[in-house]
């Protein structure tokens, strides 16, 4: 069966509840417009679908637009080789969604990522806490409107005291250059400093 099957199913299941399925490049994505159900058109998808597998849990950060973020769910049926996408929107105000950690286990911690990275929180966690940021820290740092280099913090034996420098920027480099350590701005800084 293929994933547009298995998206129509999950349509004829649920209703307006789902958006029709798109196809791009091949793959499958249907939005789900109430975020407070994903759960429940989670547990479906695994239980009916054979949809076993939580790939992937990302969330996008769509600032200045509302509803702020988008979260992307990526799920496989290893048995099938089928992949599916399903997308549902979460506003600032709201800013949670529904745990899915009791259908997959491993949402466990792409959903505590995407407390630390994004301020998304998901109820009925069983262990909401950050997971690469140290507890305490105030910021968001995949949140569009935090700073790319960085903020200063307090806390100078558990991160940088300052803001980390970025020489231009992450992407910048020197076409021309001869190799990749001359294409990098971080390794031309050093080699100017030596």
């Amino acid at each position: 069966m293929s994933a547009l099957d298995q998206a129509n199913k999950l349509k004829a299941q649920f209703g307006d509840l789902i958006s029709a399925p798109t196809e791009f490049r091949g793959e499958v994505s249907v939005e789900i417009a109430d975020s407070g159900r994903i759960a429940e058109v989670c547990d479906f998808a695994k239980r009916e679908l054979g949809f076993d597998f939580l790939v992937d849990l990302s969330t996008l950060d769509n600032y200045g637009d509302d509803p702020r973020w988008t979260a992307v769910y990526e799920l496989a049926g290893l048995e099938t080789n089928v992949h599916l996408r399903l997308r549902t929107h979460v506003s600032e105000e709201k800013s949670e969604l529904p745990s899915v950690s009791s259908v997959w286990a491993t949402a466990n911690w792409h959903e505590r990522e995407a407390y630390d990275m994004m301020g998304v929180r998901f109820s009925g966690h069983p262990d909401l806490r950050r997971i690469l940021m140290w507890e305490g820290y105030p910021y968001f740092p995949l949140r569009k409107d935090f700073p790319l280099a960085g903020k200063p913090t307090e806390m100078p034996d558990v991160a940088f005291s300052k803001p980390a420098p970025l020489e231009g920027g992450p992407f910048v480099t020197s076409p021309g250059a001869a190799d990749a350590a001359e294409r990098e701005p971080r390794a031309k800084h050093v080699e100017q400093q030596s």
